[in-house]
């Protein structure tokens, strides 16, 4: 009984969490028999409250290397600063050659980005955003730039505090 109990807080747990598909991909591997195909998955996973994480998964069937990807999004789900429903400040995201340039916008424009940049955003819970891709379109270079540009946002507080000062004294 103890363990259908644990079973049943784990699916919980994993329910209010969004899950996408941002790509997949069927890779092969020459050996002396012939071609190994297998499949590659990645997915990000957000709780659409400031959370978000990206994974990649490989398999020999594409529902196992989806399951294998959501994982590994999961274990590497981290915060995003936020300011109410936008980010605190304009931000370049690298990862390889590709770059996201993503600025803060009004309440009630949107996000506005491209495939599997908006992927992310979406599943983080930011409503507001402009994004430009450039370099790579590549869906897992930018879907890893994007992680890089909202792993570097800090908020006024966050800035003030590593800096020992006031927020009055970071805003001017």
């Amino acid at each position: 009984m103890a363990r259908n109990d644990r079973e049943k807080f784990s699916r919980e747990q994993k329910d209010d969490l969004i899950k996408k598909t941002v790509s997949v991909n069927r890779v092969a591997k020459t050996v002396k028999g012939g071609r190994n195909m297998r499949f590659s998955a990645l997915v990000v996973v957000g709780d659409g409250k400031g959370r978000v994480g990206a994974g990649m998964g490989k398999a020999a069937e594409v529902p196992e290397a989806i399951e294998k990807a959501t994982k590994a999004a999961t274990k590497a789900m981290f915060t995003v600063a936020t300011n109410g429903t936008t980010i605190p400040h304009p931000t370049l995201g690298v990862f390889g050659r590709g770059k996201v340039v993503m600025l803060p916008a009004q309440p009630g424009t949107g996000v506005i980005a491209g495939g599997s940049v908006r992927a992310v955003l979406e599943v983080s819970g930011i409503a507001d955003i402009r994004t430009k891709s450039i370099g790579s379109n590549n869906p897992i270079n930018c879907v890893k730039a994007t992680i890089a540009g909202l792993k570097s946002l800090r908020t006024a507080e966050q800035v003030a505090q590593i800096r020992g000062k006031t927020v009055e004294e970071i805003l001017g």
